[in-house]
């Protein structure tokens, strides 16, 4: 019996997904291990840095049953010595005799060589199966791998005429509860939150990740300074052209920033073209622009042409409220 390719790598995307918090700054991996008789003997994902690939995890669920077995992987396994011996040799010590990745590994230290040594010692290597789908999963890691810089995604909340703010300076709340625990997932996604000193001056926002009974503390960005009282205390505090800010957190290891900035902070990025995504929860609520404050107040486009056109990557309904996510 044997099982099709497209639904094993399915199951590794699923699995890669239980890592994608605290991976980082490593890819967050999934691998399945399937015998010659279709049965699934082992499955893994990337453990924090310094421990276990998803792999190594697999390999280890499986023991002796992963002889002979096919192991399904998300992104090419690892050639080289890093926090962790590579996942090639683990996976040919181990009698694997199959393996299907989706994705060649873009870091430099990789890039081809996981692959060309499985088949150098004879395994048989398979590559792009659920590749798209891999490519989209991996979209912060793929960027700042062949950047250098943060993969930067922009978050908004506002009514349905992109209000933010109300005549009277107030924000909180425009969008349901459901739709600020989903923002709190977006922020536990990423490694920094990046905001303005306005943001920190009007809201003292803490900036951290709460869903439940988790609190994450992704690192605190402010452009500009934060006064000492501020509860986003530590944080960095840079300023500058913003491509040399992006510059400095990639090299931090920053894989996916959060721009959670005012409406002047947004509009910044998005009018220096260095947004990949946005992120815009908007609630069934109109409250008019007139006085009020709207979420890209401070950007201009001249003419259509200069339009910033995207693709909407998610569309979906979240509480009382639709959350759009859209690739620019």
């Amino acid at each position: 019996m044997t099982s099709p390719p497209e639904e094993m790598m399915a199951m590794a995307i699923a699995e890669a997904e239980k890592a994608r918090w605290h991976a980082p700054p490593n890819p967050w991996v999934g691998a399945v291990l399937v015998s010659e008789r279709g049965v699934v003997v082992g499955e893994g994902h990337t453990q924090a840095p310094g421990d276990a690939h998803a792999e190594v995890v697999a390999l280890r669920r499986a023991g002796e049953r992963a002889r002979g077995a096919t192991m399904y992987v998300t992104l090419e396994p690892c050639c080289h010595v890093g926090r962790t011996g590579p996942c090639v040799d683990a996976i040919m010590a181990a009698g694997v005799s199959r393996v299907v990745v989706a994705l060649v590994d873009p870091d430099p230290r990789v890039t081809g060589r996981g692959v060309a040594r499985l088949r150098a010692e004879g395994v048989e290597v398979v590559v792009g199966v659920g590749d798209h789908e891999v490519r989209e999963q991996l979209a912060p890691y793929l960027w700042h791998r062949t950047t250098g810089r943060p993969f930067v995604v922009a978050k908004v909340a506002s009514t349905l005429d992109g209000v933010v703010a109300m005549a009277d300076g107030t924000s909180q709340w425009i969008t349901s509860s459901d739709a600020r625990r989903d923002a709190h997932v977006l922020r536990a996604q990423s490694q920094a939150i990046l905001v303005g000193a306005g943001t920190i001056r009007t809201d003292d926002p803490a900036l951290t990740a709460r869903i439940d009974d988790i609190v994450l503390e992704p690192l605190r960005v402010v452009l500009g300074s934060a006064p000492a009282s501020a509860r986003v205390r530590p944080c960095l505090e840079l300023s500058g052209e913003l491509g040399g800010v992006l510059d400095t957190l990639g090299g931090l290891d920053v894989t996916q920033l959060l721009v959670e900035g005012g409406p002047r902070t947004t509009s910044s990025f998005l009018a220096a073209g260095l947004v990949n995504r946005v992120v815009w929860y908007v609630a069934p609520a109109v409250a008019g622009t007139r006085e009020t404050l709207t979420a890209t107040t401070e950007l201009t486009t001249h003419t259509m042409d200069a339009l910033r056109r995207g693709r909407f990557v998610d569309v979906r309904r979240v509480g009382d409220d639709v959350r759009l996510e859209v690739e620019i």
